[in-house]
């Protein structure tokens, strides 16, 4: 790990390399800010803002689990949030965290969940703006026919990620593209 001085604007940004890939952790003093892949390249570190300070310390918490989480296991990121976003968004973004490891739900099922049948469109675009790649696992949303949709950091990633998990859903991934002519992968309109 190599520590670097903080860039003044309050935030720790932590850069990990895991089996998954390259990805930058954001954090403030109230909690995770962002999540995103990042090229590979400079090898295995992580960097800090030195002061110990509540961003440094919210954004060690959650490289621990994205380490964790590509290491195999069912990791969850519990520790604060500090997203800028109107309350729907927040609300989605919560039962995303509520979406079990190795297991998926459409859109429409979560739109159900929030009470809002009908609202899958709403849904999905509160998803698009998640910013925290895997510890808010919009990964593990997909079409109500079980094939891959939208995903902000693209769907080799997505697929890479739900196959990390084991997902049972992957085979109607397969069939779909079958059906389709294609890979399963469908573009939301």
């Amino acid at each position: 790990m190599s520590f670097a001085r903080g860039n003044g604007d309050g935030m720790a940004r932590v850069r990990v390399h895991t089996a998954l890939g390259d990805f930058e952790v954001v954090a403030t003093a109230k909690g995770l800010r962002a999540v995103t892949p990042r090229p590979s390249g400079g090898g295995a570190r992580t960097t800090l803002a030195p002061d110990g300070g509540d961003a440094s310390r919210h954004a060690r918490a959650a490289a621990d689990v994205l380490r964790r989480y590509a290491a195999g296991e069912p990791a969850g990121f519990e520790g604060p949030l500090d997203l800028p976003a109107p309350a729907f968004h927040r609300a989605v973004w919560d039962r995303l965290r509520a979406i079990p490891f190795g297991t998926t739900a459409s859109y429409g099922d979560l739109a159900a969940a929030l009470g809002l049948p009908g609202e899958a469109r709403a849904v999905g675009a509160a998803i698009a703006a998640n910013p925290a790649c895997i510890l808010i696992p919009c990964h593990r949303v997909v079409g109500a026919d079980g094939s891959l949709r939208g995903f902000a950091w693209g769907f080799a990633l997505k697929r890479r990620l739900l196959a990390h998990e084991g997902c049972a859903a992957l085979p109607l991934f397969a069939a779909a593209g079958e059906a389709a002519g294609g890979d399963g992968v469908r573009q939301e309109s």
